[in-house]
């Protein structure tokens, strides 16, 4: 219990806001594009964050570069002329880049990273009609010719409250953080139990902190009680509160064998988390895992190392260019293309990109049963229906 508890509040000693982190960054600028492949074909911009100085966001454009060549490498009777700017991690650079790209010729943008130098980017080429795939999550961004790739708070509430609505889990907690990721997270779980078809019906919160955990703990579990929650959807991550969190609640009562524990994160990174007693039984989801092993494996085989957690995005952005390529288009890749109904199939699974430039993702459906991920119910392979 004590080793457990010291786990769960060191992880409080890093605040993550999940929204953001694929959106901030701080940086200087390289400008010189390079040609990966060549001319006469649909041409890519890719705009990394290299050169910044810092040695995390080097092994991040390292990471997106590879995943981008290897999803060209796998398109079959289409050529992709990728050319690969530097912002820096910069919005400015992102910006001058952007434009440079879009003098030099380019029908879309894939990249940034980071949501402002999304924006940036975004704002900069609007009038020329070319469409910015960033490898952000951060909805604020999104819209116009700005679309995100990255997995939403909202995508993944409605996938998760829809699981529960038809296991029977349909009365619904929410306990978030005091924060701005809580904040967010609370909304898109309120709008996914709505749209599933359940109920709400308490929230609790607490200060983002080690002792505001502790103290809130026992009136969450008060108001789980007397509400009748048959499940406890929590805001939390796993480098946040989310360790302490689940076991202050199961210390005070509310076990996860009996009140349903669902998470809006990953609960899976790193695996460490996978052995808290808190989080067994506990549902969470993510990208098609067969899928992601496969690429997993694949990029170890050709680059010798691993794969950043966010690169497979390159890949995705890459198969959804590589597949309305067909087209012939010689101008830019239109957003009526982009947000065509079917989708597309990338190492995450099948996506889409909406009309508002938020995307949904097919997401599974897990539980951590014995320190090990169980996957309850599949990623879907296909979409019903018109994407919106």
């Amino acid at each position: 219990m004590l080793s457990v508890l010291s786990k769960a509040r060191k992880s409080l000693g890093k605040v993550v806001f999940a929204l953001s982190a694929l959106a901030l960054a701080a940086c200087t600028p390289t400008t010189t594009p390079t040609v990966q492949s060549g001319s006469g074909a649909v041409q890519v911009a890719l705009l990394v964050p290299g050169g910044s100085g810092q040695a995390s966001d080097e092994l991040l454009a390292r990471s997106l570069q590879n995943a981008a060549r290897m999803a060209i490498g796998d398109l079959a009777g289409v050529k992709i002329d990728l050319r690969v700017y530097n912002t820096a991690g910069s919005p400015a650079q992102a910006k001058a880049m952007a434009e440079q790209a879009v003098a030099e010729g380019a029908q879309v943008i894939l990249g940034p990273v980071y949501a402002q130098e999304a924006n940036a980017a975004g704002v900069a080429v609007a009038a020329s009609g070319v469409n910015v795939l960033a490898f952000s999550n951060n909805p604020d961004i999104a819209g116009n010719n700005v679309f995100v790739l990255g997995p939403t708070f909202q995508n993944t509430a409605q996938r998760l409250a829809s699981y529960a609505v038809k296991n029977g889990k349909g009365k619904i907690m929410i306990v978030h953080d005091q924060n701005t990721a809580g904040a967010l997270g609370k909304t898109a779980i309120e709008r996914g139990v709505a749209a599933a078809g359940g109920s709400v019906v308490a929230v609790g919160s607490y200060e983002f902190s080690q002792n505001g955990v502790v103290q809130a703990a026992p009136a969450i579990v008060a108001s789980a009680r007397s509400s009748g929650a048959s499940a406890i959807f929590l805001t939390a991550d796993t480098a946040g509160a989310l360790p302490l969190i689940s076991q202050m609640l199961a210390d005070n009562g509310l076990s996860p064998a009996t009140t349903q524990f669902i998470g809006l994160t990953r609960w899976d990174i790193p695996s460490a988390t996978l052995g808290l007693p808190g989080v067994q039984g506990g549902w969470f989801a993510l990208p098609d895992p067969a899928l992601y092993a496969q690429y997993q494996s694949r990029y170890s085989a050709a680059y010798g190392e691993a794969a950043h957690p966010i690169s497979g995005l390159a890949y995705d952005g890459i198969a959804a260019i590589g597949a309305l390529a067909r087209q012939g288009s010689a101008g830019p890749i239109s957003k009526v293309a982009l947000t065509q109904g079917a989708g597309f199939v990338g190492v995450n699974g099948i996506f889409r990109l909406r009309g508002d430039g938020t995307n949904e993702r097919g997401l599974a459906v897990a539980q951590i049963r014995g320190g090990q991920v169980v996957v309850v119910d599949a990623a879907p392979r296909s979409f019903g229906g018109a994407g919106s």
